[in-house]
């Protein structure tokens, strides 16, 4: 259950309180795609990262190891030895991403595996049970995510489709949430909000999937490649029809920038590959820019990665250290550097939530959301 706890223009803070804890708002949650964090965070390690949400993938762990064996094991939470809430995404982004080929009818969607080939079905029904299996804290509904750009009748109709699946999905998680040998049977339900960048489509899904009255509201479909401009000119045109009791979750994004400026419109909620796929790849986030410690400039540098940064890695390592390991192809760099930039996310979030706590988040905005985007 969201509650808005204080609001400073359009950006809210608040509290989401699930069944394995409750996590505040804004908060940024950390990708573990097939239940780890690439470059070697275990979730250990998540827990002195300040991470209060771990996000895996429903479309990833039903290939493998299948969601079958995770129910076996007693659930992703004893799976991956993490106590705190879980969202698992349907898998509707992997299905149009990642397959090649794929048939796309009402039923649901045909297509095959990534890794093996294998024939694959998933409909709304089949992502419901196969995260349901998973037992995570949060589910997403089953939806197209169409190409952007994408043609304004095909759009239409993709939204009224996934109106139709989300209608599926909400009744067989019911279903499901009822069953004895559900692992979860708390498990909430999160709508998905598509329609491209086409404002009237935008508004009137919404407003169709809003009236189902949800357990939250994601916008999907977004940070794809399109302008950062028209992603922030969705946000706006979406906000005002999302419900104000409900949490608000911006799927995919984003840059430190982004997040900023997304909270301003009213988002609560984030997820992004970007800090540990960046990381593995020596880009570091700091309170200053952005920072690629593969440069020369670094090659003796004591410094930490980030000097306002008090993260284990910044407490212990020094830049020099550090990008003598990525040269050395050694790959405690990439570890260290993802610990650095999860932790540098959280901390974002942490310090969005005090300033809006003490009604100052216009002041943080005007300092940091153009700093932050700025190449060292």
């Amino acid at each position: 259950m969201y509650t808005l706890l204080k609001q400073e223009g359009r950006a809210r803070r608040g509290k989401f309180e699930t069944v394995h804890g409750t996590f505040q708002t804004p908060c940024f949650m950390n990708v573990g795609t097939a239940a780890a964090i690439k470059g070697g965070v275990s979730s250990l390690d998540l827990k002195g990262l300040k991470t209060q949400v771990e996000l895996c993938n429903t479309y990833h762990l039903h290939v493998r190891p299948s969601d079958r064996v995770i129910k076996e094991m007693g659930g992703l939470h004893k799976f991956m030895n993490w106590d705190k809430p879980i969202l698992t995404d349907s898998g509707g982004f992997q299905v149009f991403s990642l397959a090649k080929l794929r048939k796309i009818k009402e039923e649901g969607v045909y297509f095959n595996s990534h890794v093996d080939g294998r024939k694959i079905f998933m409909g709304p029904e089949e992502s419901m049970r196969i995260q349901s299996n998973l037992a995570s804290t949060i589910a997403m509904a089953f939806d197209e995510c169409v190409e952007n750009p994408a043609a304004y009748e095909y759009s239409k109709r993709s939204c009224e489709r996934t109106v139709r699946w989300l209608y599926r999905c909400k009744e067989e998680m019911e279903r499901l949430n009822a069953l004895h040998d559900t692992i979860n049977k708390h498990q909430l339900l999160f709508g998905i909000n598509q329609g491209c960048t086409y404002s009237d489509l935008r508004i009137n899904h919404m407003e169709a999937i809003a009236r189902l009255d949800m357990d939250g509201y994601a916008i999907g479909g977004l940070a794809v490649g399109e302008p950062t401009e028209v992603m922030y000119k969705v946000i706006d045109d979406v906000e005002p029809v999302m419900p104000k009791n409900k949490i608000r979750y911006l799927m995919g994004v984003g840059t430190p920038t982004n997040i900023i400026e997304a909270v301003a419109r009213g988002i609560d909620l984030f997820d992004c590959v970007m800090p540990s796929r960046n990381a593995r790849h020596g880009t570091i986030f700091t309170w200053n820019g952005i920072m690629h410690i593969t440069n020369k400039c670094y090659e003796t540098d004591p410094l930490p990665l980030d000097t306002e940064c008090d993260c284990p890695v910044c407490r212990n390592f020094s830049r020099a250290y550090i990008r003598h390991l990525f040269k050395a192809e050694e790959q405690l760099a990439g570890r260290l550097a993802v610990m650095h930039n999860l932790y540098f996310y959280n901390t974002l979030t942490e310090k969005i939530r005090y300033v809006l706590d003490n009604g100052c988040f216009d002041a943080f905005r005007a300092e940091y959301s153009e700093k932050l985007s700025r190449k060292l």
